[in-house]
């Protein structure tokens, strides 16, 4: 077993990991355990009763965190000309089409978020070996194929991310910063299992919500009672 650092056992040692939190409770402690030099992200990871495997219990959706990600999200507007102004007002960082394929094609994937228009996915499809694996690749389902790219873009910017469960049942979302104040972490928490709740699919059996953990960067996890949210 690894050893822990000074800074991890002072984490270990400000609570019962043992002990289950309410949510509210969780969002200030991860505050006091995480101890680093940077502003570390907030994770949440809940645990799905659901067969990823099966497509009728496939998990996949988007949510605004009503507080942001707390994270500068790089946007990249593959459109054509007469959609390059309301992407660029609109806050994107990269705008452009044929010449960003090129650089795509050669390996760049600077991003962190792709959005087009339906006109411009068959350029994508080739690209999909890349674009796939890194999670870039735009989807109708997470809004990032759309006429209004102006409004995605700017969806984006204020704090839209998509999840999806993972194939061992697990939903994994940047709910945060450590800078943020505990409640707004709670807030951005709730509205992704909120949002988690509602797209419950109807051949989902038994427990739905498992089990909620949070943790920042390095630090240790917080177990957080399901029906405390």
């Amino acid at each position: 077993m690894a050893k822990l650092t000074k800074k991890q056992k002072e984490a270990v040692a400000k609570f019962d990991a043992n002990q289950i939190f309410s949510l509210e409770a969780a969002s200030a402690l991860v505050k006091d355990i995480t101890n680093v030099n940077f502003d570390a992200s907030i994770d949440i990871a809940v645990r799905l009763g659901v067969d990823p495997r099966k497509a009728n219990q496939m998990v996949r959706g988007v949510v605004t965190l009503p507080h942001g990600t707390g994270k500068d999200v790089k946007v990249l507007a593959l459109v054509t000309p007469d959609k390059e102004a309301d992407a660029k007002e609109a806050g994107a960082d990269y705008v452009g089409l044929d010449e960003y394929l090129a650089k795509i094609k050669g390996g760049w994937t600077n991003v962190d978020v792709i959005i087009t228009m339906p006109s411009v996915m068959g350029k994508l499809g080739p690209l999909g070996r890349i674009l796939g694996p890194r999670g870039l690749m735009p989807n109708p389902k997470t809004g990032t194929v759309t006429m209004d790219i102006a409004k995605a873009v700017r969806e984006v910017k204020a704090g839209k991310i998509d999840f999806k469960v993972d194939k061992t049942g697990i939903v994994h979302a940047s709910v945060g910063k450590v800078s943020f104040d505990a409640d707004k972490i709670q807030e951005n928490a709730a509205e992704l299992i909120q949002t988690l709740l509602k797209l419950k699919p109807t051949a989902a059996k038994g427990t739905y919500v498992k089990s909620i953990f949070m943790s920042s960067t390095m630090s240790p996890s917080i177990a957080i009672d399901v029906k405390s949210v």
